[in-house]
């Protein structure tokens, strides 16, 4: 049966024209807010508080008048914490709903953005499982006090949930015992061996690198030829407006003030309804030189910047995780703070996921620099993203292989990102850890022909350290899905384990035998004949040799190839210095290893907007 309330309001003039009799809109602006909401099929509040043309809390006041409930604002109420003990969050998160007062009768005073209704109330009775009152605030205000109020939950949760429901796919620990006593196994082994015939072991040892290195160039190769035969098509059809699903954004930021007026544009520029559009901006507690940059950015209404729990590791995994707790599109994607996506990537990737079965979890779009002729290094690195994202990953998703995602630019069927278990925090390249994850799951990975433009580190030493944080978690996703290899060919298959085995662990390990297969050549030439076969035998060293000069030969071809998809031709003489670009590597490896050791799930920050 209707309430009187309901019955008040379904006698009350329609929400367009309160707004007009109280002077916040004018009839043009509520003929073009009524058109897009019939394109877009929301709520006309939402289109306008999204499109900026009616402030929040002007049209919040309203909606409560309406509704004859109190409307509050939470951005300065001190939160009561003790009235979210036992709750769930994230059903505060999803309903729109938390608790925030106690009246003197006992009744909970409960903070909706959703405009109070019978259903509501059930919701929030069956929520806190007591009797409520309930009163009208901002989504903005909500999602805010949430995070406040239920900070030490949502830090916790999102620091440590992957590690407390399945740590044996956590990079929380480096080792497990049995890996820990394998390794150990393998020392004594090599040292004996090299104990009883030094020779035979370096012998044994140059051979085995280079097979190695060849193995992994191979494997590229015989991939990247793959995906040169994939078509760069965007789907027949785009979604329109109106079958659009909604869409939530993560930025996580960290020491990034400089590039935040870039970053607004960027969101800007895309096309898509924005009253379907939530945007959250995740910034770290200590961050307070951006968080100011983003206040004088003024975003747009349906940005929202969060501040992150301090709980746990300080990576950017575990911000992505407070972020999935809060968000509420269908869809999620992940941008870097300096990120340029083409306007219609949300369009084309929505449009795919429509088109796709269940089992799609990801879409990666292509990632690509928009400096790439600042310098040779950044010509380098463009080369190996135009291989990697242009060919390499639309070849593993025609093979049916595991794909490593790259760390910006995924695209998430939201639900079934929570299902995986969102990123580990502990992973410093949570991205590849989790694209083999969905796999491990059955989930599928997708590539779209949608580029997101980027910024190409520019100095040695930035791309030291960056290269350090990504082949440490290279490894880290190798020894943490190596844990149960018997389970992980059983869940992925003999093929697509080999081919996690080669690209995951062999990366690092045969960035790790570039240089001394390098050292071995220049003391070929260097050393007299003798001393040299003295040391390793002469069999050895031909397969060296030979790997080594083929490997070059083709990675300099892959590289030159690269070029074909983007026309990028200005670049191809800088492919001839990719065995340079190898060397590079092969130092952030050795780095990456001490790390490995001494600071395994530190985050070697890239600073950005040095080259813009």
């Amino acid at each position: 049966m209707e309430s009187p309330r309901l019955r008040e309001r379904a006698a009350s003039p329609p929400l367009g024209a309160a707004l007009v009799a109280a002077g916040l809109l004018d009839e043009h602006d509520l003929a073009v807010a009524l058109e897009q909401q019939t394109r877009s099929r929301r709520r006309l509040g939402e289109v306008l508080v999204r499109r900026g043309i009616v402030p929040r809390l002007d049209l919040a006041r309203v909606l409560a008048e309406r509704a004859r409930v109190p409307f509050v604002t939470l951005v300065d109420r001190e939160p009561r914490r003790e009235l979210l003990e036992g709750l769930d969050l994230e059903a505060c998160v999803r309903e729109r709903l938390v608790p925030i007062d106690r009246d003197d009768d006992g009744t909970l005073v409960v903070a909706s953005s959703e405009v109070p209704t019978d259903t509501v109330r059930e919701s929030a009775e069956r929520l806190s499982g007591a009797p409520v009152r309930l009163v009208l605030t901002t989504e903005w205000d909500l999602l805010r006090y949430i995070v406040r109020a239920g900070a030490d939950h949502i830090g916790r949760r999102a620091a440590y949930g992957l590690a407390e429901t399945d740590l044996d796919l956590s990079a929380a620990h480096v080792l497990t015992r049995a890996q820990a006593i394998g390794l150990v196994v393998v020392a004594v082994v090599v040292v004996l061996v090299g104990i009883v015939d030094t020779r035979a072991l370096l012998g044994a040892a140059l051979a085995g690198a280079a097979t190695l290195l060849a193995l992994v160039v191979l494997f590229r190769a015989v991939v990247a030829f793959r995906g040169a035969g994939v078509p760069w098509v965007v789907p027949e059809r785009l979604l329109d407006d109106a079958d659009l699903p909604t869409y939530t954004i993560l930025v996580p930021l960290y020491r990034e003030a400089a590039v935040v007026p870039a970053l607004m544009t960027s969101l800007a520029n895309l096309d898509y309804p924005p009253e379907k559009l939530e945007a959250l901006v995740l910034v770290e507690a200590d961050d307070d030189a951006t968080r100011d940059a983003l206040v004088a950015a003024r975003p747009p209404s349906w940005v929202t910047v969060v501040t992150v729990p301090p709980e746990g590791p300080a990576t950017k995994p575990k911000a992505l995780n407070v972020g999935l707790a809060l968000a509420s599109g269908e869809l999620l994607v992940i941008y870097d703070a300096e990120d340029r996506p083409e306007p219609d990537q949300l369009r084309i990737v929505a449009s795919i996921f429509a088109d796709a079965d269940h089992d799609l979890a990801c879409v990666q779009a292509a990632l690509n620099y928009h400096n790439a002729r600042h310098n040779l290094l950044t010509r380098l690195f463009t080369l190996e993203y135009s291989q990697w994202f242009d060919y390499l990953l639309p070849g593993l998703e025609a093979l049916e292989l595991p794909i490593p995602l790259g760390g910006t630019s995924n695209h998430f069927r939201t639900q079934l990102l929570r299902s995986l278990g969102g990123w580990d925090p502990f992973n410093v390249t949570e991205d590849a850890d989790l694209g083999i994850r969905a796999a491990v799951k059955g989930a599928r990975v997708a590539t779209a022909a949608s580029t997101t433009w980027e910024e190409a580190t520019a100095r040695p030493g930035a791309f030291i350290r960056q290269r350090t944080r990504w082949i440490k978690g290279y490894v880290q996703t190798a020894l943490v899905h190596a844990r149960h290899p018997i389970r992980l060919v059983r869940a992925v298959g003999p093929i697509q384990a080999l081919a996690f085995a080669v690209l995951i662990a062999g990366t690092p390990i045969a960035f790790w035998t570039i240089v001394p297969l390098d050292l071995t050549f220049v003391a070929s030439l260097v050393l007299s004949p003798h001393v040299l076969v003295d040391l390793v035998p002469r069999w050895a060293l031909a397969v060296g040799f030979v790997d080594l000069v083929i490997g070059n030969a083709v990675v300099i071809y892959l590289s030159i190839v690269a070029v074909f998809r983007r026309r990028q031709w200005s670049l191809v003489w800088a492919a001839l210095l990719t065995p340079v670009y190898w060397i590079l590597h092969s130092l952030a490896a050795y780095r990456a290893l001490a790390q490995l050791v001494t600071r395994p799930h530190y985050w070697d920050k890239t600073d950005h907007g040095v080259a813009l």
